[in-house]
C-alpha cells in the first residue's frame, strides 16, 4: 500500500507515511530500502525500484506497474473472498463495517453462481463462549494474568483443561489465536480461541517470555509431521490457501494438487468429508483407509439416529 501512495504522491514526509500506515518511522525506512532490490525480471539496472529519501520526504521511481491495484485472478478473489469472510465472522472485530464493503465489492465481481458452491465451507464461531473467551484473554493478555482454560483439540478429539500464560492475541484467516506459554507441555503453544470452552483467571500473574506475536507462522513443522498429498477440485481450492502447503500443483483441469504437513490424519480425514467429490486422497495409502472408515461410521451414526 505504500508503493502506490508515494506513487501518487511523490516527495510525501516519512513522518507522514508512519502516521498514515501505522509503522514506525525506522520500519519504514528499514522496507524502503528493500525496494532498492525490488522489481521485474530480468532484474536489470532498468527493472529496479529506485527510492529516494531526501531531507525527511520519500520519492519511488520505475514503479509504475505498481502505481494502480493489480487485477485479481479468479482464484485469488476467491481465496480473499473466503479468508475476508471467515475473518467477518470474528468477535471484536472493529474493521468489520469496512470489510464488509469490500465483500460486497468481491461478491458482485465473482457472481452469485460461483460464490453459490461456497455456502458452509468456512465455519467460524461467533458471539457465547468465543466472545467471551476472547474477552478473557485479551483482558489476561494487558494484565499479565495466567488463564486456565478448558481447551478441544480438533486433530484429537480431546478436551483437556490446562494453564496457559498469554502473551499475544490476534487475528488471521478468519480465527483469533492466542500465543501463549502453555503450562502442562511446558513449551510455546498457538491456541485458538473458537476452541475454548472456558477461560478464567486464576489469580495469578507472569513475567512475559518475549513470544512472537502477529506475523508469525501458523503451522509450526516438526519431526512428527506427516506429508499428505490431495488432489483439490475448484471448489476446495480455498484449502491451499487455508492451510500450510510444502507443494501445490495445478492441472489443466483447473484441479489442484497439493501436498500439506499435518501432525494427525483424523482431522485431515474429516477435511475430505466434508469437502466431499472436490477432494480426492493421493497419499499416503493410511489416510485413505482413514477417510473410508471415518465415512462409514458416520453413515453408521446417521442410521442409528434416524
Amino acid at each position: 500500500m505504500v508503493v502506490p501512495y508515494v506513487v501518487r504522491h511523490p516527495g510525501t514526509p516519512v513522518a507522514d507515511l508512519s502516521s498514515l500506515f501505522g509503522v514506525p518511522e525506522g520500519e519504514l525506512l528499514d522496507d524502503l530500502n528493500l525496494l532498492f532490490v525490488s522489481g521485474l525480471p530480468p532484474y536489470g539496472p532498468g527493472d529496479l525500484i529506485d527510492v529516494q529519501v531526501e531531507e525527511g520526504r520519500v520519492w519511488i521511481d520505475m514503479a509504475e506497474y505498481f502505481s494502480r491495484p493489480v487485477r485479481l485472478s479468479r482464484s485469488e478473489a476467491l481465496a480473499l473472498y473466503l479468508r475476508g469472510k471467515a475473518l467477518l465472522g470474528a468477535p471484536g472485530l472493529e474493521e468489520a463495517p469496512l470489510l464488509a464493503s469490500a465483500l460486497a465489492k468481491l461478491e458482485e465481481g465473482l457472481g452469485q453462481e460461483t460464490l453459490g458452491s461456497l455456502a458452509g465451507l468456512v465455519q467460524v464461531g461467533t458471539g457465547g463462549h468465543v466472545a467471551e473467551a476472547l474477552a478473557a484473554v485479551r483482558g489476561a493478555v494487558e494484565s499479565q494474568e495466567r488463564l486456565s482454560i478448558e481447551y478441544y483439540s480438533a486433530a484429537r478429539d480431546d478436551l483437556s483443561v490446562r494453564e496457559i500464560d498469554p502473551e499475544h492475541v490476534f487475528s488471521a484467516i478468519g480465527n483469533w489465536y492466542v500465543v501463549a506459554w502453555d503450562h502442562q507441555s511446558d513449551e510455546e503453544r498457538l491456541f485458538r480461541v473458537d476452541r475454548m470452552r472456558s477461560a478464567e483467571p486464576t489469580g495469578e500473574t507472569f513475567v512475559p517470555r518475549g513470544l512472537a506475536g502477529l506475523g508469525r507462522p501458523l503451522y509450526s513443522r516438526s519431526d512428527r509431521d506427516v506429508s499428505v498429498r490431495l488432489l483439490l477440485g475448484p471448489a476446495a481450492r480455498w484449502v491451499a490457501e487455508y492451510y500450510a502447503t510444502e507443494r501445490a500443483l495445478e492441472r489443466d483441469d483447473g484441479a489442484l494438487e497439493v501436498t500439506m504437513p499435518v501432525k494427525d490424519l483424523p482431522w485431515v480425514a474429516k477435511l475430505i468429508l466434508r469437502l466431499g467429490g472436490e477432494a480426492k486422497v493421493l497419499g499416503p495409502p493410511e489416510l485413505e483407509s482413514m477417510v473410508r472408515e471415518t465415512a462409514a461410521a458416520t453413515l453408521a451414526l446417521y442410521r442409528r439416529g434416524g
